[in-house]
């Protein structure tokens, strides 16, 4: 999985990366020219008492640095530009295929897990990219270049570097090996804090209303001391790494010492290339320090990398049809056809055999029990869900055979939760049209019987409001969602319990204002209330997913003991039948 999303995501960098390369690769060399250069000025300059020849190859060696420091340095910034680049265009992939999904692949993910893979999961693979850039190059140059050049100091010394380097990489390859499950648990841990956390924050006027503050804050405690366990164990092994190849260098340079001495006192080996063996020694396994500190991150990288792809890779299952049916002109009705819903993995279907056709300029109402699938058999207009059997037409056409952007422009849905974005009251109502005069604000506002209030607020339009429209009461924040809707001028409108929150009152004068204003569409309402539906051209009664009654007020109360037993409930029977 890291490599498929490095290789097609680094693609569009390949100049920069080889660039990139080339100047990692011409730095490296820099480096290890110093050592004999450095042996050299000892055999040929101190030891001879050669001022000039120390002068000459000093300035070598200066040479060598600048160029050194100058190459890292453009080496760097090439590299921490893809890296870069590379999370921003990963970011902008894992965006734009999250808001393609369905509440369905939502619902598998789970808002916390998406909000941790595009922040947190990104963040790692970005990581590692960095590092791969500012050392993957010069590790392995160093290690290769690096023994080959120390051999030509000494070849007596080479069966240390046989030894050491094997043994390093057999070490860190076992701790590495451990490491990757460690890290893939992390990363739930990490979303299971991120729920907790969301839950909490999300709902802390429930927590406050019953007293569970304790009760919460043992739950975080445990979802935090998980991660807290599962972290130590994954940094214990990591931080073993750095000991263990310190280890090594250590037991390597007192091995180069030692047996270097007893050659030089031979005169086999003179003490220019000792130091410079010893030099070379510790660049070839700083290299595989480096070498091992980028290896250490990519369990983690991978485990990421898996959690991006597995997001990248889902198939949205409401997708825009490859031949769009070309959309219908002027006002549309909407039909339900013999539909049928089946959530995955659910025992019983949630909709059964639904079949009903309103008009524009009509509306339908459908009440029913709470569980009934009112809300999905709404939400199955504008494909929030596909049926699974049957169809939903649009002016005739199957909304599965729509352009997606035209199905959900025609169409306004208010949901049974209203969300108000942070901002402020005109950005929210001119949320489905950009463009909208204040003149349409205004005009939407009175039909949605909040133009009172929003005119009370200290800004007016321009009142800020905060994410959720926390800082408006519910029964406002419906109807500013109500308002959004009607801005927009959709063909068909959807109002998912929408009126709950109001007053009868109040209720009663939006319904009377909507008639007028919505007198060209489509509109399917969805009620607990009966009040709200009494005026209705067709009400659709539901029970268990199956449509039990279809009619006027007055018939349903004849007619449809479900009805009229949801009537008595809420007004009594010395309501006039």
């Amino acid at each position: 999985m890291l490599v498929a999303l490095l290789r097609a995501r680094l693609a569009p960098y390949r100049r920069v990366i080889i660039g990139m390369i080339l100047l990692q690769a011409a730095q490296t060399v820099c480096s290890l020219f110093l050592p004999s250069l450095n042996a050299a000025i000892i055999d040929k300059g101190i030891l001879r008492h050669n001022q000039g020849y120390i002068r000459a190859t000093g300035a070598e060696m200066v040479g060598f640095s600048l160029a050194q420091i100058l190459l890292a340095i453009a080496a760097v910034y090439l590299g921490a530009k893809v890296a870069m680049s590379f999370g921003r265009d990963v970011r902008a992939a894992m965006f734009h295929q999250v808001t393609a999904f369905s509440a369905r692949e939502v619902g598998t993910f789970g808002a916390p897990s998406l909000i941790t893979r595009i922040s947190n999961d990104v963040q790692q693979v970005q990581l590692l990219v960095v590092m791969v850039a500012t050392m993957a190059v010069a590790a392995p140059i160093t290690i290769v270049a690096g023994i080959i050049a120390a051999m030509r100091q000494d070849l007596g010394l080479s069966a240390i570097l046989a030894v050491s380097i094997p043994v390093a990489a057999v070490v860190l390859g076992v701790i590495v090996a451990k490491m990757v499950p460690a890290f893939r648990l992390m990363q739930e841990r990490i979303d299971q804090i991120n729920r907790v956390l969301r839950e909490q924050i999300t709902g802390i006027r429930v927590v406050r209303a019953f007293v569970r503050e304790p009760l919460e804050r043992e739950r975080f405690a445990r979802a935090n001391a998980d991660l807290t366990d599962t972290a130590l164990r994954a940094g214990r092994l990591m931080a073993s790494t750095f000991p263990t190849v310190n280890l090594v260098i250590n037991l390597s340079s007192v091995a180069v010492l030692w047996i270097g001495a007893s050659r030089i006192q031979s005169g086999h080996m003179q003490i220019g290339s000792l130091v410079a063996y010893l030099s070379y020694l510790i660049q070839i396994l700083m290299s595989v320090v480096m070498a091992t500190f980028m290896i250490m991150m990519i369990p983690r990288a991978s485990v990421s990398a898996g959690r991006i792809q597995e997001v990248l890779l889902t198939e949205p299952t409401v997708a825009d049809p490859r031949h769009p049916v070309a959309p219908t002109p002027g006002a549309v009705e909407v039909e339900f056809r013999a539909v049928a819903f089946h959530y995955p993995g659910a025992e019983h279907p949630v909709l059964t055999d639904i079949s009903l056709l309103t008009r524009p300029g009509e509306t339908t109402a459908i009440i029913g029990s709470t569980g009934a699938g009112k809300t999905t058999l709404l939400q199955l207009v504008p494909r929030l869900f596909d049926v699974t059997a049957g169809s939903v037409l649009l002016g005739g056409v199957d909304v599965r055979d729509l352009d997606l952007d035209y199905l959900w422009s025609v169409v306004g849905l208010v949901p049974q939760r209203p969300f108000l974005f942070s901002g402020t009251v005109a950005s929210n109502l001119a949320y489905g049209k950009p463009d909208a005069t204040e003149a349409e604000m205004w005009t939407a506002l009175e039909v949605a019987q909040a133009a009172d209030f929003v005119r009370r607020m200290p800004g007016g339009l321009g009142t800020r409001i905060d994410q959720g429209g926390t800082n408006v009461s519910g029964g406002q924040r419906q109807r500013l969602a109500i308002a959004r809707a009607l801005v927009r001028r959709p063909r068909v409108y959807l109002f998912d319990d929408s009126f709950s929150a109001l007053d009868l009152a109040t209720d009663a004068r939006l319904r009377a204002a909507l008639k007028p204003y919505t007198r060209d569409a489509a509109m399917l309402v969805v009620a607990q209330r009966v009040s709200t539906i009494v005026d209705s051209e067709r009400i659709v009664v539901l029970e268990d997913g199956a449509i039990v009654g279809t009619g006027t007020d007055a018939e349903l109360r004849l007619n449809c003991p479900t009805y009229a037993e949801i009537v008595q409930s809420q007004i009594g029977e010395r309501e006039p039948a």
